[in-house]
């Protein structure tokens, strides 16, 4: 005798918008995670966010979302299913959902050792790991002499092309938000020429990194340590584990990893840009 299907997997999907950034932060804060109820200001304003309604109560049973890089790559995160309805079928319909909304364009997503199995099984694959670290910087190791500066409003044009060059994608929607999102927005400047540009923006206690976009470790660190000395927050980042020689150095400065998640790219055999100038993305919303 059939199965008949479970009402769970019969829920209806919905776009979420910015009426429904307590409700996310709730379900953040439901599954352990850090409310982040600015990180979800910003990708409810610069992606699209699907929800499921629990069907019990006010809030959501489940959420996500998308964050598009123009036509050719958008970025998932803050997959997340109330407690209540974990392991019952919820986060795979939700995923399947927005999988179908993609087509056939190319996706990517962190992924926690939890949901890379789902994710697998979706078509994604892992082509690298970050190493999300945290700590009070302690300006034990020293950084480079590299010259960086608070940005300026005449700097724009010239971190967006950097950020496309080192990207591969347009990122405008989301580059263009940073001076209203982040509390400190530095550039690394030689002869004239941006070399680099990172910015820190507050979640919870700490101050979070990201973007990180550099001509070598040299100028990621300098970087790293101007806005260390701009806040009393501990900071917290997510820094690709090829990066080792800069890991090794935020370590020696009181930065240590909390976890690791998989960089999951599903279309594509490898992220657009060069990863080699690429430090820190602008979000990790792992899932």
């Amino acid at each position: 005798m059939p199965t008949s299907p479970s009402p769970l997997a019969q829920l209806p999907i919905r776009r979420l918008t910015s009426a429904d950034l307590l409700s996310c932060a709730d379900l953040s804060e439901n599954r352990g995670w850090p409310r982040e109820e600015h990180k979800w200001g910003l990708l409810l304003t610069a992606g699209t966010g699907y929800g499921i309604d629990d069907p019990d109560g006010p809030g959501l049973a489940a959420g996500c979302v998308v964050t598009p890089y123009g036509p050719d790559l958008a970025a998932i995160g803050m997959v997340l299913v109330a407690e209540r309805y974990a392991r019952q079928g919820v986060g795979r319909r939700l995923m399947q959902h927005v999988l179908a909304e993609a087509g056939d364009a190319p996706l990517t997503l962190y992924a926690t050792a939890n949901g890379q199995p789902l994710y697998e099984q979706l078509g994604f694959t892992e082509t690298s790991r970050a190493a999300m670290v945290r700590g009070r910087f302690t300006f034990t190791a020293p950084a480079p002499d590299v010259p960086v500066r608070p940005a300026t409003a005449e700097d724009l044009p010239a971190v967006l092309r950097l950020d496309h060059e080192v990207f591969g994608l347009d990122r405008t929607a989301l580059i263009a938000r940073l001076p209203a999102f982040a509390d400190h927005l530095r550039v690394a400047e030689e002869d004239g020429e941006i070399t680099g540009f990172a910015a820190a923006w507050p979640n919870m206690d700490t101050h979070v990194i990201g973007p990180l976009i550099a001509r070598d470790p040299g100028t990621a660190k300098a970087l790293i340590a101007s806005l260390a000395a701009a806040t009393d927050r501990p900071l917290r980042t997510d820094i690709d584990v090829r990066h080792g020689s800069l890991l090794s150095w935020v370590k020696e400065n009181g930065i240590d990893t909390i976890t690791t998640t998989s960089l999951m790219i599903r279309s594509l055999p490898d992220l657009p840009g060069d990863w080699r100038r690429r430090f820190a993305p602008l979000t990790v919303a792992a899932g």
